[in-house]
């Protein structure tokens, strides 16, 4: 998806806003400062441990604004409906939705539905569009990001992916594993409005946080170091991650982000984002160094020192 992204959408739609890849594109209307995003979601199973399709729809686009610093305000929904979908299925997603908007402080505005044939569309796909309003004169970019910055997560990694595909082999665990998908603007909103000079934010989202430090690496030429002992993986989820053979670092998260803050700063960062219940679990893995270069280093548990790659596949399809 990444080499997709590069090689053949952005030369083909090439323009300034576009090639800066960040989660939403940043603008200005007259006098207001804007963020724009878009995301669709084409998970399976539709509803899973801690959430659903409806929910993660309107989650998913509400995190993409906030890391651009944007306060979201309305949302777009298309929804490409499957011949035989059961209209029981469907107002429950769409209850879902609007429950989640509501807590989100988000209008869903506007929007298209779609039926495609049976056996064509499996189910239910939606797309959600949003706008934001970015209310502080922070440049919160990969670019952005220092030498000494420290790197931030604010929850245990992985539980997204694992939920879910815990559901589709059918796994059992002594605890359930249910999805971290959770809306990050208000431990965002409070980050900026707590004084901290917010460098880059990142969802982690398809990838993993793998894919989310080799990204900003890459923008920000700057090597990026992480301990691999720092980052949070709760035992379940690590032991399914072992079942299936996957890397924790490379599932994907629904309400989990990196920041990037000046190293200073990291204590009270923290101590803000810990007051949050999607924060409570917020921690420092890494830092960024003085060397250029589009490198992350992981420091393993046993102490040695390997880069942490980009993956080359996707890992788990449909899982968002």
């Amino acid at each position: 998806m990444h080499d997709l992204i590069a090689k053949l959408l952005v030369p083909g739609f090439e323009n300034p806003l576009l090639r800066r890849q960040h989660d939403s594109a940043v603008f200005t209307v007259g006098q207001e400062h804007l963020a724009f995003t878009t995301d669709s979601y084409v998970v399976r199973p539709i509803v899973f441990p801690g959430g659903d399709l409806g929910s993660l729809a309107v989650h998913g686009t509400v995190n993409d604004l906030a890391m651009a610093g944007a306060r979201p305000l309305y949302l777009s929904a298309g929804m490409i409906i499957e011949e035989g979908l059961p209209m029981e299925t469907l107002r429950a997603i769409v209850t879902s939705m609007r429950a989640a908007a509501d807590a989100c402080g988000v209008q869903i505005v506007t929007g298209d539905t779609k039926v495609v044939d049976k056996g064509k569309g499996d189910g239910l796909f939606i797309n959600t569009a949003g706008v934001g309003v970015i209310g502080h004169g922070l440049n919160i970019h990969p670019e952005s990001i220092r030498p000494g910055d420290a790197i931030l997560v604010n929850g245990d990694l992985g539980r997204h992916g694992m939920a879910i595909m815990a559901v589709r082999e059918g796994l059992e665990f002594e605890s359930s594993i249910e999805s971290d998908s959770a809306p990050v603007w208000p431990i965002v909103q409070a980050l900026l409005e707590g004084g901290i000079e917010v460098h880059c934010l990142r969802d982690i989202t398809r990838g993993g946080l793998t894919s989310v430090l080799n990204e900003i690496s890459a923008a920000s030429d700057r090597i990026l170091q992480v301990d691999e002992s720092l980052i949070p993986v709760r035992p379940d989820v690590r032991a399914a991650c072992e079942i299936l053979g996957f890397d924790p670092l490379q599932v994907a998260c629904e309400g989990r982000f990196a920041a990037f803050v000046p190293g200073e700063q990291a204590p009270a960062a923290m101590e803000i984002m810990r007051k949050f219940p999607h924060g409570q679990g917020a921690c420092r893995v890494g830092e960024v160094t003085s060397h250029p270069g589009s490198r992350v280093l992981l420091k393993s548990i046993i102490g040695a020192t390997r880069i942490l790659d980009m993956s080359s596949g996707e890992q788990l399809p449909r899982i968002c």
